[in-house]
């Protein structure tokens, strides 16, 4: 090197994959909660993250192909919803995570593990759009409930607490906005 070059720092791009936790594996965290109660609940919650995932990826489909005489109040309700389920993706995640678990994290793990049914690439009528979501809804509503009572049983409070304080309950609320749609009311009202 001639003197008074500057030796230019070369980027180390081609690093050798090193995986530092096999996936279905524990931490072992000083938290106080044994490690076969901590493996069910990071189970449990690997399911309930990849439907999550699912559901707001639907609401996000159906945000962008909702059309009709409710167009506008429906694409703001679906995104209202599509921000309040990705809020539950990192809580979900992160819960695991905090269990010295490792969540789903990829497209193909949410696809090949969701229990949700996969809509057509195609548009759908509303109608369908809110029957499809309310169906996604009752799915994890029953899975929520098990996997509460399941955390309980096994001393888990933390993952019982998100469940039932956060999914349970915002999941409820968004089937109630949602089935008010589908009630069998006019738009104008006729001669009194």
């Amino acid at each position: 090197m001639p003197d008074g070059a500057v030796d230019v720092a070369q980027p180390d791009y081609k690093i050798k994959p090193n995986e530092i936790q096999a996936f279905g594996t524990l931490k072992d965290l000083p938290i106080a909660l044994e490690a076969n109660a901590r493996a069910k609940s990071v189970g449990a919650l690997n399911q309930l993250l990849v439907d999550t995932i699912t559901i707001r990826d639907m609401y996000k489909k159906h945000h962008w192909q909702v059309s009709g005489v409710t167009f506008y109040q429906i694409h703001l309700l679906f995104d209202k919803h599509f921000e309040e389920q990705s809020a539950f993706v990192d809580d979900i995640a992160e819960r695991i995570q905090s269990l010295g678990g490792l969540a789903y994290a990829m497209a193909a793990d949410v696809a090949e593990n969701t229990k949700i049914p996969r809509p057509p690439k195609g548009r759908e009528d509303v109608p369908t759009q809110i029957s499809r979501l309310l169906e996604a809804h009752e799915i994890m509503l029953r899975e929520c409930r098990e996997y509460a009572s399941e955390a309980t049983s096994y001393g888990d409070d933390g993952t019982n607490d998100l469940i039932v304080s956060s999914l349970i309950r915002t999941h409820e609320m968004q089937v109630w906005f949602l089935a008010e749609h589908l009630a069998a009311t006019p738009l104008l009202a006729k001669d009194r």
